[in-house]
């Protein structure tokens, strides 16, 4: 895009919001959450309270909902399945767990991944 393109694309977005920043400001209930917040900002400072004094003045389950969401323990991954496999060319035997494995990579090259898996055996 050319310099003068994104000028006018970003003069053209500026334009948008300068709209639509005019029309919430004219909005009866932006102005109520307003007066609302910053009546409720000047009361938590004349009380020396935060936010979360207010939080758990109004809902005191959230805080031990929130900690029993986090005892939960991890879930921990499944181990993997020992798999061997024999190459009928070579009789030549790898176990591994994982696909990472040098020579399987090879065989997998040179003969297709379809034909080495099934050379594979599942060991447990």
């Amino acid at each position: 895009m050319s310099l003068i393109n994104e000028y006018r694309a970003t003069e053209e977005a500026i334009k948008e919001l300068q709209e639509r920043l005019k029309n919430l400001s004219q909005d009866d209930k932006l102005k109520k959450e307003l007066e609302f917040e910053g009546k409720l900002r000047t009361l938590m400072g004349e009380y020396q309270k935060s936010l979360r004094d207010i939080i758990a003045l109004l809902d005191p389950e959230a805080k031990s909902a929130k900690g029993a969401r986090a005892a939960k323990p991890a879930a921990t991954k499944r181990a993997r399945k020992v798999k061997q496999y024999k190459n009928p060319h070579s009789g030549e035997v790898i176990e591994t767990k994982g696909g990472n494995h040098k020579t399987l990579k090879e065989w997998k090259a040179k003969w297709g991944a379809d034909v080495v898996e099934g050379w594979a055996t599942l060991l447990g």
